[in-house]
């Protein structure tokens, strides 16, 4: 089906297909031990919102955490002490003491090791930072909450500790009262994001803004389309340029063709479905637009290291 979706860039025509996500809440179900501590942690209408103690958190947190897609929320860290390592996309992340990751809404996340650390960890959706205080171009403020964004942020010592006061007072109105007083709970995220945005550095930075450009829409259309679109050429005709101008500028930008990026996102779609379904290998390669079932497995295994059979054992085990 076809979408039309504002981004940074203006309106775009990108052909998407429906692909399975975990909703926040069915994530926090399969990952997250339940019980009283959890229940304590969640309140009334989450998972608009919620924010907590990564320390308390972490307990509860069933490790390792395979490739994973959340599409409904943005999640942030917030660590005040220790450090944690975490994969965001095709990058791994570490974030250390007074430094911030994002995962923002739709991307691929995992983790395998348990850290010693503090801090904070908190979600929202778009519609609740919006609210009735702001509107979707509000959004595009934050490039951090983008899918090609920077995940992640290191404020200098005092922008820090500016954005540990904004969370402990958030978290004490959202233990005390829940979502009771809202537009409160909204104005402390909101001062919170406008912190981050003040110290945030673009992943992409070059002189040459329209290739910078060129290659955001490019993830963009990356993310919206890898399992129907696995050619440059394909890309190439979504964003309106030739194969070779698109090959060569984000090549320039990323370091990285735009073939590899293509191949990267494939695997990184392929372990999201071995995970989030119990579909036969067949059907998961098909449903990445691959009709021979012993080709998916041998780029499988030459990209992962293993059969895409063996990789959904292992994570069964774990």
């Amino acid at each position: 089906r076809y979408v039309e979706r504002q981004s940074p860039h203006g309106k775009e025509n990108l052909a998407t297909m429906e692909i399975p996500t975990l909703k926040t809440k069915d994530f926090f179900d399969r990952h997250i031990s339940s019980g009283p501590k959890l229940q304590q942690m969640l309140k009334e209408q989450f998972p608009m919102f919620f924010i907590t103690k990564v320390e308390d958190m972490i307990r509860l947190s069933k490790v390792p955490v395979p490739p994973t897609r959340t599409f409904n929320t943005h999640t942030l860290i917030f660590l005040t002490e220790g450090r944690a390592t975490l994969k965001i996309g095709p990058q791994e992340v570490q974030c250390s003491s007074g430094a911030c990751t994002v995962t923002a809404a739709g991307q691929v996340f995992s983790y395998d090791t348990f850290e010693e650390n503090r801090g904070y960890i908190f979600s929202f959706s778009n519609d609740f930072l919006t609210g009735k205080m702001g509107s979707q171009e509000l959004l595009n403020e934050f490039e951090f909450l983008s899918i090609w964004g920077n995940p992640i942020i290191e404020p200098g010592s005092d922008t820090s500790a500016h954005i540990g006061h904004l969370l402990s007072r958030l978290l004490f109105e959202y233990q005390s009262n829940g979502l009771q007083n809202v537009h409160l709970i909204q104005s402390y995220l909101l001062a919170t994001l406008c912190e981050l945005n003040t110290c945030y550095s673009p992943l992409l930075k070059h002189p040459n803004k329209t290739a910078v450009a060129l290659t955001n829409r490019f993830k963009d259309a990356l993310f919206q389309n890898i399992r129907s679109k696995h050619s440059v050429s394909e890309y190439a005709d979504v964003l309106h340029v030739s194969p070779n101008h698109l090959n060569k500028t984000v090549k320039a930008i990323t370091e990285k063709t735009a073939s590899r990026w293509i191949e990267e996102t494939l695997m990184l779609e392929a372990k999201v479905l071995l995970l989030q379904t119990s579909d036969s290998i067949g059907k998961v390669a098909l449903d990445l637009s691959i009709h021979d079932p012993s080709y998916f497995s041998r780029i499988f295994k030459k990209n992962v290291g293993m059969s895409p059979l063996e990789y959904r054992r292992m994570i069964e085990l774990s």
